[in-house]
């Protein structure tokens, strides 16, 4: 029987990392999204002063703004989906216990990477599962209309956002193997509004 209680404490552990792992992430995601929201603020807020006050609005700006948003929605998703913030159907099926509550969990994450694998895959690959026609190889190619940087220091944020996604869904379904005691249902830090 000992030798029993050896995988669950091993997987238990591996859950623990995985969420702490996760929780790291969250924080450095949210910090990206806070920045990127007040760049997208100032940079808007500059644009109108400059059209209205001075009569000149830099051409920068609303790039700068409209990239920011980017960041900040995609870094501000992975936010809102290891808080369980997202948009969901069923809001009831997150408090399930049990059974039920394992089977709706797996479900979610389930839904959740077969949406995120997809579109992660072809941010890498086009068509032909040429990595060149991929969303990411397109971008490196192209340059921002109104600032000297290539576009992939923009879209970047999409396959980014993804990745820190599928941690975070790993991360819920490690949770599985955490005996309920031990189980922290906001992190340390965190805080759900």
């Amino acid at each position: 029987m000992e030798g029993l209680g050896r995988p669950v404490s091993r997987a238990a552990a591996i859950a623990r990392g995985l969420d702490r792992l996760s929780v790291r992430l969250n924080r450095v995601s949210l910090v990206v999204a806070v920045i990127a929201v007040l760049v997208m603020l100032a940079a808007a807020s500059w644009q109108v002063i400059a059209r209205y006050l001075l009569s000149q609005p830099p051409i920068w700006t609303e790039e700068l703004a409209r990239f920011s948003m980017v960041w900040g929605g995609m870094m501000g998703a992975s936010c809102a989906y290891r808080l369980k913030a997202d948009p969901t159907l069923f809001p009831e099926a997150l408090t399930l216990k049990g059974p039920l509550g394992v089977a709706t969990n797996l479900i979610r994450a389930a839904g959740v990477l077969i949406f995120v694998t997809a579109t992660l895959w072809f941010c890498l690959f086009g068509a032909g599962m040429n990595i060149q026609r991929g969303y990411i190889a397109r971008l490196a190619g192209r340059q921002a209309e109104t600032m000297d940087v290539p576009m992939m220091v923009f879209g970047i944020a999409i396959p980014i956002a993804l990745t820190v996604i599928i941690v975070h869904v790993i991360a819920d379904v490690a949770r599985l193997w955490i005996p309920d005691k031990d189980v922290e249902t906001i992190p340390e830090g965190e805080t759900v509004a």
